[in-house]
């Protein structure tokens, strides 16, 4: 058996070795990110968590947000493109972390919009004037009021609602969840209860892209 014969069996084993350890990593890998997929799903979703899109789409995006964050600005509008390339077969639903200094009061206003059916309008208001009344990180909750007239909100009603206890355990059982899922910083997403690898709008994309493929 020539030199070259035998160096030629040995690549040919190399190879199959590495293709091998690459199937079962990759088989751990992705048995791993079920796992975690698994232990999210309870403190994942809340019956009052507000939603976007068809009840029974297959990819579901779980957004920890605070109104406060500019980069939660940021990423709405590329949300809403991920959802309009895919119709029917994304669900958004938010979930409430206001981090900031001074965006709890804020948070409250948004549930208590959500009570008469107006919470993403009130959203998308806040987002829209959020360099007015959040600059710098800077969160003024007394200047939202200046901001949310026209969309057709009972502001006394509203008010009223932001101060019953309900609203407050609503931000509560919300910042336990982030606190159980480890959320540390806004906007955190999840998608059918995988976490993003790291953070950016391609790897938001990325995960988005797995799901749907997998899903449909």
């Amino acid at each position: 058996m020539n030199q070259k014969y035998i160096f030629g069996i040995a690549a040919a084993l190399m190879v199959g070795v590495f293709a091998t350890a690459t199937l079962v990593h990759d088989s751990e890998k992705s048995a791993q990110r079920d796992e975690v997929a698994e232990q999210n799903r309870s403190a994942l979703v809340r019956v009052h968590s507000p939603s976007l899109g068809e009840a029974d789409a297959r990819v579901h995006i779980v957004e920890f947000l605070d109104p406060a964050c500019e980069t939660c600005r940021d990423f709405y509008p590329y949300v809403k493109q991920l959802m309009a390339a895919a119709p029917g077969q994304i669900r958004v639903s938010v979930r409430y972390a206001p981090f900031h200094d001074g965006s709890e009061q804020v948070v409250k206003l948004l549930a208590a919009a959500k009570l008469q059916g107006k919470f993403w309008e009130t959203l998308e208001a806040l987002f829209a004037a959020q360099p007015n009344w959040a600059s710098h990180h800077d969160p003024q909750p007394d200047m939202v009021w200046n901001f949310i007239n026209g969309i057709g909100l009972d502001i006394a009603k509203l008010k009223t609602d932001m101060a019953d206890p309900a609203i407050d355990a609503i931000v509560r059982q919300d910042l336990a969840d982030a606190r159980a899922l480890n959320v540390t910083k806004t906007p955190e997403f999840f998608v059918n209860g995988r976490p993003m690898p790291s953070f950016g709008y391609e790897q938001l994309k990325q995960l988005v892209a797995e799901e749907l493929k997998s899903q449909y």
